[in-house]
This record gives C-alpha cells, structure tokens and sequence, in this order.
C-alpha cells in the first residue's frame, strides 16, 4: 500500500532524506519516530506529493505520486502537523467541500459526515465557522475530513496535537479499527507512548537515514536495550550518532 524506492530529498547541502526504502502493508498500522530535524515531515511530504524527491520513488496503492499524482492521491488521506482550513467556512461546509474534491456525492458525504461527527464529538462545533474554534477542535476537524472519503491510506503527522486526553483516545480507537478493517496508517510522532500501544511495526529514522524497522521486539533485540520503547529509541539513535 506504501512504497517507498530509494528516496532522497536534498536541500542544497542538506540531505533530508538519504535513500530511504520501506513497504506497508494492507491494514499496517506503522509508527515513524525520530528525532527532531531526524526527516520525518519532509519523508511524509515525499509520500504524499507536496515536494518531489531529487531521487527515488514514492507509491500509494501501486501508484506513483509523482507521475500519477490523482490516481494516487484519491486513495491517500494526509492530515500534517499544522493543517490547513478555511476558516470562514463553518465545519459542515468544509466537510462538504472536502467531499466533493474527492467526488462523493451529496448522501454519501451526509452519511460519513453525520457519523464522523457524533464518534468525534464535534456536533456542538459543526455549524460554527472554523476561525473561532480552539487548535483541539480544530485537529478533530481536520481528521474528520481526512477520513470522509474512506481512504486506503492514512497519513498523518504528529496526530495528538492539542488535543485532551478524551480525544486523543477517539482518535486512537477509530484510527485502530480503521486499520483492522484494512486501511494503511502511518504516523509520524514523538510520543513513543502511540508507537508501543498501538503500532504493528516501528521505523526509526535519525539522519534522514531510515535506521530500523521492525516489531517493539526486533527493534529491542537489534538495540539490545531491555524495557520500554524509550531506552530501545536512545539507545538505537545514539549508535547512528
């Protein structure tokens, strides 16, 4: 469902992403961890299209993203770490013009968005225009929409962002069934807390270098680091210092 072939991304004298190649499954629910400046976002924006690699190649459901970009595109949800909303739009009418970018027609849109809403708590929120409303709310929004077209694959980059800790539990709960009934997330993230609860398998990426992917166990066995994901994390980030 993911490919990534060999990808680089240069920036002038900085190598953001260094022939970085990975495979997701159907159905994976795969954590990307890094540090900071580590390549994370600029991995994710490789995936989905918003810059092109200086070298490789990036699939979403055996599509290119560079040379088809919509085919690609129609199956993938991204939500980054700052999302971007129009804010004079109330969050039904976004849901709507969300909808139909992704040509679903009016009872389809009706139906996700009716049922997205109510799992999110958003129901006080939907006919309130999108400037007023705190940075929680307004993650929760950009969620929603990302999930209105039923994507094949879910990208989404630092997923807790301000939200309280009943929220990010909807967002972890509806994000786990979605992957159990066989849509593709990937998550890029700090918190090693969303990697070892919910993660199938973990990348780790330190350098722009893709450094370890594997299980919490195959990742402790190949650190060498008994305990929790943390000391695994510093311990495999220190050797490719």
């Amino acid at each position: 469902m993911i490919e990534l072939d060999r990808l680089v991304k240069n920036f002038g004298d900085l190598v953001a992403v260094n022939d970085v190649s990975l495979q997701i499954g159907r159905g994976e629910f795969f954590a990307l961890l890094g540090p900071n400046a580590a390549g994370k976002t600029t991995l994710m924006k490789l995936l989905t299209g918003l810059i092109k690699p200086t070298a490789g190649r990036a699939r979403i459901c055996g599509f290119d993203v560079q040379t088809q970009p919509l085919a690609a595109r129609q199956r993938l949800a991204y939500v980054p770490d700052f999302p971007f909303l129009y804010d004079k739009l109330t969050a039904w009418e976004f849901f709507r013009f969300i909808g139909e970018m992704f040509r679903l027609d009016a009872a389809r849109i009706e139906h996700n968005a009716q049922e997205l809403v109510q799992r999110f708590h958003l129901t006080d929120f939907a006919d309130r225009t999108l400037e007023g409303l705190s940075h929680g709310t307004r993650q929760r929004i950009a969620i929603v929409s990302a999930l209105l077209h039923d994507p094949e694959v879910f990208v989404i980059d630092e997923p807790m962002v301000g939200l309280d800790p009943q929220h990010a539990r909807v967002v972890k709960d509806v994000l786990k069934e979605r992957s159990r009934a066989g849509m593709t997330v990937l998550v890029s993230t700090h918190q090693l807390s969303i990697a070892e609860e919910m993660a199938d398998r973990i990348g780790i990426i330190h350098g722009g270098k893709l450094i370890a992917v594997g299980t919490r166990e195959e990742l402790r066995r190949q650190s060498g680091a008994a305990g929790a994901l943390e000391e695994t994390f510093l311990s495999l980030t220190a050797d490719a210092k």
